[in-house]
Parts: structure tokens; sequence; C-alpha cells
């Protein structure tokens, strides 16, 4: 199965994301270019089920947290950010085997923060929307 969505999601011009960490777990992260614009994606598997059998809502909120994150660090330029405030409105439930898609888009930036906004999809529904302020933070 695993290879089944590799296959498609490359075919779709989807690469995987190296992760580490949290975001290893519940992936692979999947990103490609869609004129001009970062699109990210998650196939939800069996794993990312809550009690009822669809998509875990942290699941979704760690999907739109991680996309608005490298946006800011694309946009930024800078290595590394920090979310200081993140709000998720959960739409409608994501099902199991469906292919959860977000779109950041950037608001505004400041010399320290940036603030985005993202829908997460699955095709043309909306599941949850977000938005995000990310604090640039100085190097070590």
């Amino acid at each position: 199965m695993a290879q089944k969505v590799a296959t498609r999601m490359t075919s779709d011009g989807w690469e995987i994301v190296d992760t580490s960490g949290f975001l290893h777990l519940i992936g692979p992260l999947w990103q490609r270019q869609v004129d001009g614009i970062n699109e990210y994606a998650l196939v939800a598997e069996d794993k990312h089920h809550n009690r009822r059998g669809l998509v875990q809502g942290g699941v979704i909120m760690t999907l739109a947290d991680r996309s608005c994150g490298m946006t800011a660090r694309h946009v930024s330029g800078k290595p590394h950010m920090a979310t200081v405030q993140f709000d998720t409105h959960f739409v409608e439930a994501g099902k199991i085997g469906e292919t959860l898609v977000s779109r950041p888009h950037v608001v505004r930036t400041t010399r320290s923060l940036i603030f985005i906004t993202t829908e997460v999809k699955v095709e043309n529904r909306v599941i949850a929307m977000a938005s995000g302020v990310f604090k640039i933070l100085k190097s070590e």
C-alpha cells in the first residue's frame, strides 16, 4: 500500500520532505510547487485515526503548523523559527486514505514576525482553517 501511495504522489509531482523528530513519526510529509507556491501534503494512514476512525485533529494541526513554519523559513531566509501563536478551526472531518493538502499564504512580515494562514483541504473540500504567527529567532 505504501509503495502504491508513493508512486501516485511522485507521479503527481510531490517529493518527500526530509523530516526528523515528531514529524517523522506522523509522516511522510510531501511537498511540491504549483504556480510558484509551495504545497504540502500528508496522506492519512491508519496510524492517524482517532477513536471514531477519522483523522485525528492533532495530525491536521501538525500539518498546518509545519507547512506554515516551513513557509515562514522560506520567506524570511532564516533557518530558525518558533510558532508563537497558532489557531485552528476544524470545518469537516478528514478520512483515512485521503490526501490532506496545505497551501500556506503569507499575510504579513515584519523584522521579527511572520503572519501566515492556510486551509487544509482534501481535493476541493476544506477540512480546517489555520493561522499562525512565527517568530524569527536569532542564529545561535
